[in-house]
């Protein structure tokens, strides 16, 4: 899917869930894939018994990661100009997130066609785990 300008308002927001039930699992493999192998993401002792935390608790890359994936199936491949946010809260084994992107503005950059968006990412429970922008080109 590739998003036109002619199909997008400032207002307009788009939503989806990027992970249903995360698992240890997934967090395991995401430190793999990052290298990122601290303790507070994949040792359960160390994170409840030296940290004091319920459980391990995904990094916040791959929270950003999953809602950036949200952003390219929604604007397409190649696309994405601009991405950043940060992290608000710690997401858990067993969350379900679910990333919008708003338009905040519509613009030329550069003679090309392009859109800025607030990006929110929340837990099941409504509390924001990502707060950010994008900026995307347009068709």
């Amino acid at each position: 899917m590739t998003l036109h300008a002619s199909e997008i308002k400032v207002g307009l927001g788009h939503r989806a869930v990027v992970v249903e039930n995360l698992t240890r699992t997934q967090i395991v493999q995401y430190a793999g894939a990052s290298g990122d192998y601290n303790p507070l993401h994949t040792d359960e002792v160390f994170a409840t018994q030296v940290a004091g935390y319920p459980s391990v608790f995904a990094h916040g890359m791959l929270t950003m990661g999953m809602t950036g994936k949200m952003l390219t199936d929604y604007l397409g491949d190649g696309r994405l100009t601009q991405f950043g946010g940060r992290f608000t809260s710690q997401v858990w084994p067993g969350d379900t997130l679910s990333a919008t992107a708003t338009v905040t503005a519509i613009r030329k950059d550069n003679g090309v066609s392009a859109a800025d968006f607030d990006v929110v990412t929340q837990n099941q429970n409504g509390v924001t785990v990502f707060q950010g922008t994008a900026s995307a080109r347009l068709d």
